[in-house]
């Protein structure tokens, strides 16, 4: 399981709309260092997410539509549209075909197990703490 640069890019763009203001995609590209046609994409699945809202036209950017202090790394990949699976079977419409002829599998159970753990880590971890850390995040 990792963090792809998606998710990193993602926490990059957050960080820059977390001084409640708006910014265009290129502002946040060129002083978050995310380059410019990820802005674009992730800004959109952002929106998407509910994280962050857009204004289009001469006028347009974008800026933070909720509080990371609510918003868990897990909210993040999966508004990102990443999985968090340790493995494809965990998706339960994955066909297993070991399971289904062998009515169980004690390798899934037991990857299921460190899947709810893992779970359990992401959504522990809030953006905000995440982005500033625990004793320098400013107040939103």
């Amino acid at each position: 399981m990792l963090i792809t640069r998606e998710t990193d890019y993602a926490l990059r763009v957050l960080r820059a709309l977390s001084d409640g203001e708006q910014h265009t995609a290129g502002e946040i590209s060129s002083t978050q260092l995310v380059p410019k046609q990820f802005a674009y994409k992730i800004i959109k699945k952002l929106d998407k997410g509910g994280l962050v809202s857009i204004a289009r036209g001469v006028d347009g950017g974008c800026r933070l539509a909720a509080d990371l202090r609510k918003v868990t790394l897990y909210d993040l990949m999966t508004a990102m549209e990443e999985g968090s699976s340790v493995v494809a079977c965990m998706d339960p419409a994955y066909p297993c075909p070991w399971r289904e002829t062998h009515g169980g599998c004690a390798i899934h159970c037991g990857l299921a197990q460190v899947q709810q753990k893992l779970n359990e880590e992401l959504r522990a971890h809030d953006l905000h703490t995440l982005i500033f850390g625990p004793s320098q995040a400013p107040s939103l």
